[in-house]
């Protein structure tokens, strides 16, 4: 034993004890006024919601449809929605339960309408003599709704959408229908002869499609399918540039870029274009360096460096007309405005928009060639403030130490591990945190190795760890992290979280007008143990969240995630057969109320089952089968089988998710007391057709 090591009066230890605990108990700091401004300052909502969330006086989190133009009677209260979702239908409620993603196409609106006056403010103060034209990566949200909005906002800008794939081109094309004719559909991907035939079929129906070559043979393909159509293509070359994004989003940028052609086969592919005679087809010239471009300055040496391939293209004949700028518009997920993180960037749309117009028209006016159309892929930037996905935290681990009255097991203790103990308490009578630690430490790795051995029993075990949490959080030494279990599969709705340890904005949707005090992190309902948030913006690796109101720790305590409209649908997998939540649209009504104008259900569990190659509808009846071997009719009490049918019926039809506070399925009666199984299978938009006996 060091010599730190000692043993006292057991007598003058516990009286000490005692008394140090009291008065740890007394010194705990007193509650200070909170109010949702705090809130607002502690979750930094003011720096990265802004201009489209806020803390109303009630501490609820606001939504402000229209951005820094939206009134306050206009702002939708968030907590009222979630009410609004999962109240039920006989209170005028939707009946639905959480997981639950809220978009606001409001948002969407504005974002686009922002994004194109940010150019259009740039074109005007620059005096360039074209003007901004954008797309819509499909890739970023592929939601029918979601296209459709922003075909239909962007309809007087001559917004245009972009494909990466035949499916993705086919919803483009579809979608584009109600578009402005003008609008550009830049067809972007590897590309087969099936792919470069719809491109060049669409241009038949009248729509501004774009080939944009990622490798030098797709211009064979596109030059003898073009022929057999005798369509006339419009071709775009997407460039290698050398200027290299560093960041986590930039492994696509510089010369080993996986997208792209080098100067080399630019100048190949438009010699081949002249020597077929199509080099007046050759009219875009696109790059991308990479999502979240940090900085205006790394985004002026690209821009820069693409001007300047599109004026030679210029001088070798190509009738170019377009430059193409692809992704890289960030958003600040954490509110530091910083060009040094993955997490932010450190301009807004007004600087990127100024950026981009003043490199290409510095570029083009030294080589005396006409201003281009700007074009420009920015999807995270228009749909990550639409969308926000609301969960519900289930219960919390350690929030309390149970007292399970099993202190007197450790008066069997001998040996070192007896000594470790009477230390620690002296310790933490004396208030020596640096050797209460110690003694800790060495307390508990005593008596695990005399587990192991056999010689001491789980009830030591345990008394063990309560005394030592005890006597910790009297002193202010413990570990105050708890774990917060969430309703939620973080590979189905937050699978950036998951793959690439990005960190979205979570924050409590209510209670904001009262003060966090518990740190927490969050687990969720897969089996697995990366399904975890315990990383949050700004490098905290908690984050601050309320006591369960809840006598039982059990539901009621909502958090959203802010910021995630783009990607994590898509991505998102099926863990554990976890399927998509519940989506709701909500936008703005007159007066101070806002509407539901479209709810799309999460998937059942039967159809979950369907998309990994099961048959619920054949399952159903083998353990409808099943039950009629094993189970009779109700006798003595005992759930009859036409109850369990009912119950398996119920459970292929429910989410997969949890239900908080709900009763057992399996022995649900109507008021008369007899199960209705047509009415739990038979609901709203039912496709299923067998029936329960």
């Amino acid at each position: 034993m060091p010599a730190l090591a000692c043993f006292v009066d057991t007598e003058f230890v516990s009286r000490d004890f005692t008394n140090n605990i009291n008065v740890a108990i007394e010194n705990v700091e007193t509650p200070q006024l909170w109010s949702p401004s705090h809130s607002a300052s502690l979750y930094k909502i003011d720096r990265w919601g802004a201009p489209y969330f806020s803390v109303n006086s009630a501490g609820n989190i606001a939504v402000r449809p229209h951005g820094s133009e939206t009134l306050t009677h206009q702002e939708i209260d968030l907590m009222k929605v979630v009410n609004k979702v999962l109240g039920s239908k006989t209170m005028g409620g939707l009946g639905l339960h959480l997981p639950l993603i809220v978009r606001f196409p409001d948002v969407l609106k504005n974002r686009l309408e922002s994004l194109q006056s940010a150019f259009d403010s740039a074109i005007h103060s620059q005096g360039y003599e074209s003007h901004y034209q954008g797309v819509y990566p499909v890739k970023c949200n592929q939601d029918g709704f979601i296209v459709e909005d922003v075909v239909k906002f962007g309809y007087p800008f001559r917004f245009g959408l972009e494909a990466g794939s035949k499916p993705e081109l086919l919803l483009a094309m579809s979608s584009l229908c109600k578009g402005n004719p003008e609008a550009l559909l830049v067809c972007n991907g590897y590309k087969d002869v099936e792919y470069i035939s719809l491109v060049l079929v669409g241009r038949k129906l009248g729509f501004n499609t774009v080939i944009v070559l990622e490798q030098e043979e797709e211009l064979d393909l596109v030059i003898d399918v073009s022929r057999r159509l005798d369509v006339s293509p419009v071709v775009g070359l997407r460039a290698k540039l050398r200027t290299k994004h560093e960041g986590h989003f930039g492994s696509t940028s510089g010369e080993k870029g996986k997208f792209g052609l080098t100067t080399i086969e630019i100048l190949s592919v438009a010699k081949k274009l002249k020597q077929a005679g199509m080099l007046d087809c050759l009219q875009l010239l696109h790059f991308h360096i990479g999502s979240q471009i940090p900085s205006t300055s790394l985004l002026s040496d690209a821009v820069g460096e693409a001007a300047q391939i599109y004026c030679e293209l210029v001088r070798l004949g190509a009738a170019m007309r377009v430059i193409d700028v692809g992704g890289g518009l960030g958003i600040d997920y954490e509110g530091s405005q910083s060009a040094y993180s993955d997490n932010s960037v450190g301009y807004g749309l007004r600087e990127y928009a100024s950026a981009v117009v003043q490199a290409i028209r510095q570029a083009c006016d030294q080589k005396f060639v006409r201003h281009p159309v700007i074009c420009s892929e920015s999807g995270r930037a228009l749909v990550s403030h639409h969308s926000i996905l609301i969960f519900e935290a289930l219960s919390a681990v350690g929030l309390e130490t149970p007292d399970l009255g099993l202190h007197y097991f450790l008066d069997e203790l001998t040996g070192d591990a007896r000594s470790d103990y009477l230390n620690l308490t002296a310790a933490a009578s004396r208030g020596d945190h640096e050797a209460f630690s110690f003694y800790v430490n060495q307390f508990k790795q005593c008596c695990i190795e005399k587990f192991k051995e056999g010689s001491l029993g789980l009830e030591h075990l345990a008394a063990a760890d309560s005394v030592c949490e005890l006597v910790a959080k009297a002193m202010g030494a413990s570990d105050s992290v708890r774990t917060y279990h969430v309703n939620l599969s973080i590979f189905t709705s937050v699978p950036d979280s998951w793959g690439i340890g990005q960190q979205f904005p979570i924050v409590p949707i209510h209670r904001l007008d009262q003060q966090p005090r518990v740190k927490g992190i969050l687990s969720d309902l897969t089996c697995d143990s990366d399904g975890k948030i315990d990383k949050f913006i700004n490098g905290e690796s908690s984050l601050l969240l309320h006591e369960f109101e809840s006598k039982d720790n059990f539901g009621g305590y909502y958090l959203g995630m802010f910021l995630g409209g783009a990607y994590q649908e898509a991505l998102g997998g099926l863990h554990n057969l976890f399927g998509r939540p519940n989506v709701v649209r909500v936008s703005h009504s007159d007066g101070h109320s806002f509407s539901v104008t479209k709810m799309v259900p999460g998937l059942s569990c039967g159809e979950v089952l369907k998309l990994m190659q099961h048959e619920p509808e054949l399952m159903f009846k083998e353990l409808k089968h099943r039950v009629e071997e094993h189970c009779g009719l109700d006798i003595e009490g005992q759930i009859d089988s036409s109850s369990i049918v009912t119950g398996l019926a119920h459970s292929f039809m429910n989410m997969p998710y949890l239900v908080t506070g709900s009763v057992c399925e399996i022995s649900h009666c109507n008021e008369d007391g007899r199960h209705n199984d047509a009415a739990i299978i038979g609901g709203d938009n039912e496709q299923w057709t067998y029936c329960c006996a």
